[in-house]
């Protein structure tokens, strides 16, 4: 994922990511962010495009 320890802890509490805890340790499903990377990586993908339109619209190119 490349982000940092803190990030992905505030993901997993704000459930973006399905976690369950054994101890004190959260463990994830491999599945689980294989699907959160992929959902992200399609939204970051569509938010390119629309702004690549926008600036192409706008003549900034």
């Amino acid at each position: 994922m490349n982000v940092s320890r803190p990030h992905v802890v505030k993901l997993l509490e704000q459930g973006e990511i399905p976690h369950h805890k054994v101890g004190t340790h959260r463990r994830v499903f491999l599945k689980d962010l294989i699907d959160y990377i992929s959902v992200n990586h399609e939204a970051r993908e569509k938010a390119l495009d629309e702004l690549a339109q926008l600036s192409q619209s706008l003549g900034m190119y």
